[in-house]
């Protein structure tokens, strides 16, 4: 039997995000984006005056915030907009005018830092104790002080500013190659029939029992990235440039560096991840051989990670999903679940239906005066059910960093991200695993977690080791192309993989190309880093230590009013050290024990 994808236009309204809640037309939205456009003068005012006195700067910092909330309220739109439906050509074109916008604010508001900075603290300090206005800005102004080595004349900040827009072209290339012009054959299951290949299909089919199907499907999605290979070579390699660019005009050692500086990571943090992941490759080796065993199949390949262990557990409608999730959150307070839920049911923070056009993955994005809205396709099964409870970790913590913290401190790290969406799913497994008698749903869950684990704790330190080494050849003037990028990405897929798996390098050694998110500098690792923090969290929550809720609530709340190693801390783990990700590891390594069990025999 066929499988299709409906157009966005027949996609009932409830199972879309709430649109009309940012803005209620996209005429008002034109008319928002003409207004901001005509404000963003208004900043030019304050340019050169910031030294005149602690009133004109709050003048500027109050300007400035109204601006940047409506600049990212219409950007948001533009992107949420363009990303469920890539096809929409009024929506990408909204998506690239908010772009531009944006590039001007930050040319814009480039003059401020310099300025501050020629100051100095001393005076800095004084006035932010005089002002009542800029009292909440004590710990922006001991962060610019510490970054001030690397902030660059106002002429060279406004440059960079006018060139933000420029540097999202990679970005912008890959999304719509990716997820609008890329046509895949369709897979052809055991039966002949057809199912479509896209990126809202490929997870359903890489799920799914027919092997057929999964190797089809795996062949269809590599080979159009093959056929592609050379442009996407060029797109990263651009982007890694700029990445270089960015780091040497700003004076750090490496884009590494520059990438961890901005929130105050180590590169130990970078280099303990990736040591500790190589000391554990044997507990993946043991799992490719449980899996290998349980299919019955004489050679693994990378088609068959994802497949079903035995008959498939029930399905798992998004009500019932809703709902279970709620009940595994049930210990950090009423007001959280009723949170989650009503975002679910009645707002409509989740974008859930597959359709044509809809751009591959899932993500939480919302702004400070947004819901936290949710892009998914959801399958009604266990891994949709799982990624809701991922996503919905994003959200909540988004939801209790706007409603705690004042807007300059409301975006919480990258770094701090993955770890609340990573704990709601720890709570999910474990209150499943301990309610849920059934066995293909005890099964299903071990299966999901080992998937999620492949996502984190090898796909994303694989990749990470990937960009540090293309970063690293960049740096030192080393040329690279397409089979360059392939077959270093086919030699660390082999390490991960050891004897257990069979594949073909070229396919395999693609995978690169199919993440975008190797265009944001040294984003994979914080994958790793946040499983394990969530894992050590979630722990303390599920052993009943005292106040570990509390504790937990507070990490949401903290969002940027802190450096992200110590707002975990307060919440009761250190990331600073491999051991966290070490006591993650054994966690895996539990699963694979319980899965070994559950398929023996």
């Amino acid at each position: 039997m066929s499988m299709t994808l409906p157009p966005r236009s027949a996609v009932a309204p409830q199972h879309t995000w709430n649109a009309e809640s940012v803005f209620a037309t996209p005429a008002d939205w034109d008319t928002e984006f003409d207004a901001v456009t005509v404000a963003l003068s208004a900043l030019a005012a304050y340019k050169g005056r910031l030294a005149e006195g602690p009133n004109v700067l709050a003048g500027f910092v109050a300007e400035h915030e109204a601006l940047a909330r409506r600049v990212a309220k219409l950007n948001f739109y533009a992107t949420m907009s363009a990303a469920v439906d890539t096809t929409d050509q009024s929506a990408a074109s909204r998506s690239v005018r908010a772009g531009g916008l944006a590039s001007q604010f930050a040319a814009a508001v480039a003059f401020a830092e310099p300025e501050l900075l020629a100051l100095g603290m001393r005076t800095l300090r004084a006035w932010i104790a005089s002002e009542p206005r800029l009292a909440i800005y004590a710990h922006y102004a001991e962060d610019l002080l510490r970054q001030a080595p690397h902030v660059r004349s106002a002429e060279v900040e406004e440059v960079l500013g006018l060139a933000a827009d420029a540097f999202r072209g990679p970005t912008q290339i890959h999304a719509m190659l990716s997820n609008a012009d890329m046509q895949f054959p369709d897979a052809v299951a055991e039966d002949d029939s057809t199912l479509t290949v896209a990126q809202g299909t490929l997870r359903r089919i890489l799920t799914g029992p027919d092997r057929a199907a999964r190797r089809s499907a795996y062949e269809s999605y590599t080979g159009e990235y093959l056929a592609h290979k050379n442009t996407l070579a060029v797109t990263l390699l651009t982007s890694v440039k700029q990445d270089v660019f960015s780091a040497r005009v700003r004076g750090f050692e490496s884009a590494l560096h520059a990438a961890l500086f901005p929130h105050n990571i180590p590169v130990e943090v970078f280099h303990n991840l990736i040591d500790t992941f190589r000391r554990h490759l044997p507990i993946w080796h043991r799992y490719w051989a449980v899996r290998r065993r349980t299919l019955g199949v004489d050679a693994l390949y990378p088609y068959d990670i994802w497949a079903p262990l035995g008959r498939p557990a029930h399905p798992v409608s998004f009500e019932q999903a809703v709902a279970w999730i709620g009940e595994a959150l049930a210990p950090l307070g009423d007001a959280y679940v009723t949170t989650l839920t009503r975002g679910c049911l009645e707002q409509r923070w989740v974008d859930r239906a597959p359709n044509q056009g809809k751009r591959q993955g899932a993500f939480s994005f919302g702004t400070y005066d947004t819901y936290p809205f949710i892009m998914m396709s959801y399958a009604d099964d266990v891994f949709s059910m799982s990624t809701l409870a991922h996503e919905l970790g994003h959200s909540l913590h988004s939801h209790y960093s706007t409603r705690s913290q004042p807007w300059v401190y409301s975006r919480y790290s990258l770094f701090l991200a993955e770890v609340a969406s990573n704990f709601n799913q720890a709570m999910l497994r474990n209150y499943l695993l301990r309610t849920q008698d059934d066995p293909l749903l005890q099964r299903a869950l071990i299966e999901e977690a080992m998937s999620n684990f492949h996502r984190y704790f090898f796909i994303m330190p694989t990749l990470a080791r990937f960009e540090l080494e293309v970063h690293t050849r960049v740096e030192q003037g080393r040329g690279l192309g397409a089979d360059d990028l392939i077959a270093l990405c086919a030699d660390l897929f082999a390490e991960g993989y050891g004897e257990e798996m069979e594949f073909e390098r070229e396919r395999e050694g693609i995978t690169w190309a199919t993440f975008q998110h190797l265009y944001v500098a040294y984003y994979p690792y914080q994958y790793a880093t946040g499983i394990a923090g969530a894992h050590a969290l979630a722990a303390q929550v599920l052993d009943g230590d005292p106040g570990a809720a509390e504790h937990y609530l507070g990490f949401l709340k903290a969002g940027a009013s802190a450096y992200a190693l110590d707002v975990l801390r307060a919440a009761g783990v250190d990331l600073s050290h491999p051991e966290p990700v070490e006591a993650a590891f054994k966690v895996m390594a539990g699963y694979v024990d319980r899965l070994e069990e559950l398929t023996a025999g």
